[in-house]
Protein backbone atom coordinates (compact mmCIF):
# COMPACT_ATOMS: atom_id res chain seq x y z
CA UNK A 1 0.00 0.00 0.00
CA UNK A 2 1.76 3.24 -1.27
CA UNK A 3 2.42 5.83 1.63
CA UNK A 4 -0.39 9.16 1.55
CA UNK A 5 0.59 12.42 0.42
CA UNK A 6 -1.65 14.06 2.46
CA UNK A 7 -3.14 17.40 1.42
CA UNK A 8 -4.69 17.98 5.01
CA UNK A 9 -1.46 17.55 7.47
CA UNK A 10 1.22 19.32 5.49
CA UNK A 11 -1.57 22.76 4.01
CA UNK A 12 -1.85 22.72 8.15
CA UNK A 13 1.59 22.91 8.37
CA UNK A 14 1.54 25.61 5.98
CA UNK A 15 -1.46 27.56 7.65
CA UNK A 16 -0.19 27.43 10.73
CA UNK A 17 3.34 29.62 9.26
CA UNK A 18 1.00 31.82 7.79
CA UNK A 19 -1.12 32.11 11.31
CA UNK A 20 2.78 33.11 12.80
CA UNK A 21 3.31 36.01 10.15
CA UNK A 22 0.16 37.30 10.27
CA UNK A 23 0.27 37.68 14.03
CA UNK A 24 3.70 39.40 13.52
CA UNK A 25 2.02 42.11 10.92
CA UNK A 26 -0.84 42.29 13.41
CA UNK A 27 1.20 43.59 15.79
CA UNK A 28 2.70 46.37 13.71
CA UNK A 29 -0.64 47.19 12.40
CA UNK A 30 -1.51 45.24 9.00
CA UNK A 31 -4.06 42.97 8.80
CA UNK A 32 -3.48 40.73 5.39
CA UNK A 33 -6.49 41.12 3.52
CA UNK A 34 -7.96 38.78 0.60
CA UNK A 35 -10.19 39.83 -2.44
CA UNK A 36 -12.46 37.64 -4.16
CA UNK A 37 -14.60 38.59 -6.69
CA UNK A 38 -17.28 35.71 -8.26
CA UNK A 39 -19.37 36.79 -11.19
CA UNK A 40 -22.60 34.66 -11.33
CA UNK A 41 -23.63 31.88 -9.18
CA UNK A 42 -21.94 28.88 -10.55
CA UNK A 43 -22.58 26.26 -7.59
CA UNK A 44 -18.88 24.86 -8.04
CA UNK A 45 -17.46 28.45 -7.91
CA UNK A 46 -19.79 29.30 -4.70
CA UNK A 47 -18.15 26.60 -3.22
CA UNK A 48 -14.58 27.10 -3.78
CA UNK A 49 -14.90 30.71 -2.63
CA UNK A 50 -16.98 30.21 0.29
CA UNK A 51 -14.08 28.03 1.51
CA UNK A 52 -11.18 30.32 0.79
CA UNK A 53 -13.38 33.30 2.47
CA UNK A 54 -13.86 30.84 5.63
CA UNK A 55 -9.95 29.66 5.73
CA UNK A 56 -9.29 33.18 5.41
CA UNK A 57 -11.02 34.36 8.26
CA UNK A 58 -10.55 31.43 10.75
CA UNK A 59 -7.07 32.29 10.24
CA UNK A 60 -7.46 36.02 11.29
CA UNK A 61 -7.09 37.55 7.95
CA UNK A 62 -9.62 40.36 6.44
CA UNK A 63 -11.90 39.04 3.58
CA UNK A 64 -12.94 41.35 1.20
CA UNK A 65 -15.70 39.62 -1.32
CA UNK A 66 -17.21 41.31 -4.52
CA UNK A 67 -19.50 39.21 -5.92
CA UNK A 68 -20.79 40.18 -9.15
CA UNK A 69 -24.49 39.39 -11.09
CA UNK A 70 -23.39 37.02 -14.23
CA UNK A 71 -24.52 40.00 -16.88
CA UNK A 72 -21.61 42.16 -15.86
CA UNK A 73 -20.40 43.96 -18.71
CA UNK A 74 -16.14 42.75 -19.58
CA UNK A 75 -15.96 46.86 -18.41
CA UNK A 76 -17.51 46.96 -15.31
CA UNK A 77 -15.78 43.79 -14.05
CA UNK A 78 -12.14 45.63 -14.84
CA UNK A 79 -13.53 48.85 -12.65
CA UNK A 80 -14.60 45.81 -9.76
CA UNK A 81 -10.46 44.87 -10.15
CA UNK A 82 -8.95 48.27 -10.58
CA UNK A 83 -10.88 49.40 -7.20
CA UNK A 84 -9.66 46.24 -5.47
CA UNK A 85 -6.21 47.45 -6.76
CA UNK A 86 -6.18 50.54 -5.15
CA UNK A 87 -7.69 49.41 -1.79
CA UNK A 88 -5.05 49.54 0.50
CA UNK A 89 -6.58 47.21 2.90
CA UNK A 90 -5.97 44.63 -0.10
CA UNK A 91 -3.02 42.73 -0.17
CA UNK A 92 -3.95 40.09 -2.27
CA UNK A 93 -6.63 39.37 -4.57
CA UNK A 94 -9.00 36.45 -6.99
CA UNK A 95 -11.14 36.30 -10.14
CA UNK A 96 -12.51 33.17 -9.45
CA UNK A 97 -12.80 30.98 -12.64
CA UNK A 98 -14.30 30.18 -15.28
CA UNK A 99 -15.89 33.54 -16.23
CA UNK A 100 -19.27 33.36 -17.94
CA UNK A 101 -18.80 33.10 -21.68
CA UNK A 102 -19.12 36.63 -22.28
CA UNK A 103 -16.09 37.65 -20.33
CA UNK A 104 -12.80 37.44 -21.57
CA UNK A 105 -10.22 36.35 -18.57
CA UNK A 106 -6.99 37.25 -19.85
CA UNK A 107 -7.32 41.32 -19.58
CA UNK A 108 -9.36 40.98 -16.64
CA UNK A 109 -6.15 39.26 -15.36
CA UNK A 110 -3.79 41.07 -16.66
CA UNK A 111 -5.56 44.02 -15.02
CA UNK A 112 -4.88 42.63 -11.04
CA UNK A 113 -1.63 44.28 -9.81
CA UNK A 114 1.22 42.08 -10.15
CA UNK A 115 1.95 42.74 -6.27
CA UNK A 116 -1.87 41.46 -5.45
CA UNK A 117 -1.79 38.21 -8.04
CA UNK A 118 -2.63 35.96 -4.91
CA UNK A 119 -3.42 33.12 -7.68
CA UNK A 120 0.22 33.72 -9.20
CA UNK A 121 -1.74 33.86 -12.64
CA UNK A 122 -0.65 37.37 -13.96
CA UNK A 123 1.37 37.25 -16.87
CA UNK A 124 4.08 39.52 -15.51
CA UNK A 125 4.48 37.21 -12.75
CA UNK A 126 4.22 33.69 -14.58
CA UNK A 127 7.34 35.53 -16.98
CA UNK A 128 9.28 36.01 -14.85
CA UNK A 129 8.88 32.38 -13.17
CA UNK A 130 9.73 31.07 -16.21
CA UNK A 131 12.61 33.24 -16.78
CA UNK A 132 14.20 31.97 -13.72
CA UNK A 133 16.66 28.90 -13.76
CA UNK A 134 16.49 27.09 -10.23
CA UNK A 135 14.02 27.14 -7.44
CA UNK A 136 15.96 28.68 -5.07
CA UNK A 137 16.13 31.54 -8.02
CA UNK A 138 12.32 31.29 -8.01
CA UNK A 139 12.07 31.25 -4.38
CA UNK A 140 14.43 34.26 -3.87
CA UNK A 141 12.55 36.42 -6.18
CA UNK A 142 9.06 36.51 -4.13
CA UNK A 143 6.58 36.23 -6.73
CA UNK A 144 3.88 34.92 -5.84
CA UNK A 145 3.22 31.03 -7.61
CA UNK A 146 0.50 29.69 -8.83
CA UNK A 147 -1.16 27.92 -6.24
CA UNK A 148 -1.76 24.61 -7.27
CA UNK A 149 1.46 23.97 -8.74
CA UNK A 150 2.72 25.62 -6.04
CA UNK A 151 1.07 23.26 -3.90
CA UNK A 152 2.24 20.21 -5.10
CA UNK A 153 6.07 20.79 -4.80
CA UNK A 154 5.58 21.98 -1.23
CA UNK A 155 3.94 18.27 -0.79
CA UNK A 156 7.03 16.57 -3.04
CA UNK A 157 9.28 18.90 -0.71
CA UNK A 158 7.65 18.59 2.35
CA UNK A 159 8.08 14.47 2.00
CA UNK A 160 11.41 14.95 1.17
CA UNK A 161 10.94 12.84 -2.13
CA UNK A 162 13.80 13.28 -4.27
CA UNK A 163 12.63 15.05 -7.39
CA UNK A 164 16.27 16.51 -8.82
CA UNK A 165 16.96 13.49 -12.21
CA UNK A 166 13.43 11.57 -11.82
CA UNK A 167 12.00 11.49 -14.84
CA UNK A 168 8.20 13.34 -13.93
CA UNK A 169 5.37 13.95 -16.60
CA UNK A 170 2.68 15.90 -16.28
CA UNK A 171 -0.66 15.09 -17.69
CA UNK A 172 -2.40 18.32 -18.98
CA UNK A 173 -1.15 21.31 -20.40
CA UNK A 174 -2.94 24.77 -18.93
CA UNK A 175 -1.79 27.71 -17.75
CA UNK A 176 -3.18 27.49 -14.54
CA UNK A 177 -1.66 23.79 -13.69
CA UNK A 178 0.20 21.66 -16.12
CA UNK A 179 2.62 24.15 -17.77
CA UNK A 180 3.55 25.70 -13.96
CA UNK A 181 3.88 22.62 -12.72
CA UNK A 182 6.44 21.21 -15.32
CA UNK A 183 8.55 24.73 -14.96
CA UNK A 184 8.91 24.36 -11.13
CA UNK A 185 9.98 20.63 -11.33
CA UNK A 186 12.44 21.93 -13.88
CA UNK A 187 13.58 24.38 -11.36
CA UNK A 188 14.39 21.22 -9.42
CA UNK A 189 16.29 19.25 -11.75
CA UNK A 190 13.23 16.75 -12.57
CA UNK A 191 13.97 15.98 -16.40
CA UNK A 192 10.27 16.54 -17.17
CA UNK A 193 7.39 15.69 -19.94
CA UNK A 194 4.30 17.46 -20.72
CA UNK A 195 1.76 14.82 -21.94
CA UNK A 196 -1.70 15.57 -22.95
CA UNK A 197 -4.91 14.73 -24.33
CA UNK A 198 -3.35 13.87 -27.73
CA UNK A 199 -0.29 12.45 -26.60
CA UNK A 200 0.18 9.38 -28.65
CA UNK A 201 0.42 5.87 -26.47
CA UNK A 202 -0.67 7.96 -23.17
CA UNK A 203 0.00 5.71 -20.99
CA UNK A 204 3.50 4.40 -22.29
CA UNK A 205 4.24 7.71 -21.60
CA UNK A 206 2.60 7.68 -18.18
CA UNK A 207 4.78 4.29 -17.59
CA UNK A 208 7.85 6.18 -17.82
CA UNK A 209 7.07 8.20 -14.81
CA UNK A 210 9.20 8.37 -11.56
CA UNK A 211 6.61 11.52 -10.55
CA UNK A 212 3.40 11.45 -12.64
CA UNK A 213 1.24 14.40 -12.25
CA UNK A 214 -2.43 14.20 -12.82
CA UNK A 215 -3.94 17.23 -14.31
CA UNK A 216 -6.52 16.29 -17.04
CA UNK A 217 -9.72 16.71 -15.97
CA UNK A 218 -11.41 12.88 -16.52
CA UNK A 219 -12.37 10.95 -14.06
CA UNK A 220 -10.56 7.83 -13.33
CA UNK A 221 -8.53 7.78 -16.56
CA UNK A 222 -5.21 7.12 -15.79
CA UNK A 223 -5.31 3.12 -14.15
CA UNK A 224 -2.68 0.24 -13.51
CA UNK A 225 -1.25 0.11 -16.80
CA UNK A 226 -0.11 4.08 -16.76
CA UNK A 227 1.77 3.87 -13.63
CA UNK A 228 5.14 1.97 -12.78
CA UNK A 229 6.03 0.16 -9.23
CA UNK A 230 7.30 2.98 -7.10
CA UNK A 231 6.19 5.89 -8.57
CA UNK A 232 4.66 9.14 -6.89
CA UNK A 233 1.58 9.81 -8.20
CA UNK A 234 -0.26 13.51 -7.41
CA UNK A 235 -3.41 13.49 -8.89
CA UNK A 236 -4.61 17.19 -9.40
CA UNK A 237 -7.97 16.01 -10.91
CA UNK A 238 -11.31 16.29 -9.14
CA UNK A 239 -14.45 15.54 -10.77
CA UNK A 240 -18.37 14.82 -9.25
CA UNK A 241 -19.52 11.71 -10.71
CA UNK A 242 -22.36 9.26 -9.84
CA UNK A 243 -19.75 7.56 -7.08
CA UNK A 244 -18.48 10.69 -5.34
CA UNK A 245 -15.71 13.33 -6.40
CA UNK A 246 -12.84 11.41 -7.94
CA UNK A 247 -9.27 12.37 -9.59
CA UNK A 248 -8.13 11.68 -12.60
CA UNK A 249 -6.13 8.57 -11.09
CA UNK A 250 -8.13 5.05 -9.98
CA UNK A 251 -6.78 5.43 -6.90
CA UNK A 252 -7.92 2.10 -5.94
CA UNK A 253 -5.95 -0.07 -8.85
CA UNK A 254 -2.77 1.97 -8.54
CA UNK A 255 -1.90 2.22 -4.18
CA UNK A 256 -0.71 -1.16 -4.39
CA UNK A 257 1.72 -0.30 -7.26
CA UNK A 258 3.01 3.45 -6.58
CA UNK A 259 5.36 4.44 -3.79
CA UNK A 260 3.49 7.94 -2.80
CA UNK A 261 -0.24 8.85 -3.86
CA UNK A 262 -2.40 11.79 -3.34
CA UNK A 263 -6.45 11.44 -1.89
CA UNK A 264 -9.50 13.05 -3.96
CA UNK A 265 -10.52 14.63 -2.16
CA UNK A 266 -7.61 15.57 0.98
CA UNK A 267 -4.51 15.91 -1.63
CA UNK A 268 -3.78 18.93 -4.08
CA UNK A 269 -7.40 20.45 -2.98
CA UNK A 270 -6.49 22.16 0.92
CA UNK A 271 -2.69 22.80 -0.68
CA UNK A 272 -4.11 24.63 -3.40
CA UNK A 273 -5.92 26.98 -0.80
CA UNK A 274 -2.91 27.05 1.69
CA UNK A 275 -1.08 28.56 -0.94
CA UNK A 276 -2.96 31.17 -2.04
CA UNK A 277 -3.60 32.04 1.40
CA UNK A 278 0.65 32.20 1.95
CA UNK A 279 0.98 34.46 -1.31
CA UNK A 280 -1.62 36.72 0.56
CA UNK A 281 0.20 37.19 3.59
CA UNK A 282 3.73 37.33 1.99
CA UNK A 283 2.15 40.25 -0.31
CA UNK A 284 1.19 41.66 3.13
CA UNK A 285 4.74 41.31 4.31
CA UNK A 286 6.23 43.26 1.03
CA UNK A 287 3.76 46.15 1.49
CA UNK A 288 5.16 47.60 4.49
Amino acid sequence: MASILDGKKLSAQINKESEQKIETLKKKGVVPGLATVLVGEDPGSQVYVGQKIKKCQAMGMASIHRPLNSGVSQEELRKTVEDLNQDPQVHGMIVQLPLPKHLDPEPIIATINPKKDADGLHPMNQGLMGRLKSWKEIENSGIPLPCTPAGVIQMLLREKIEIAGKNAVIVGRSTLVGKPIAQLLLSLNATVTIAHSRTQNLMEVCQSADILVAALGKPLYINKDGVKKGAVVVDVGISRTDQGLKGDVDFDAVKDIVSWITPVPGGVGPMTVAMLLSNTVKAAEKSM
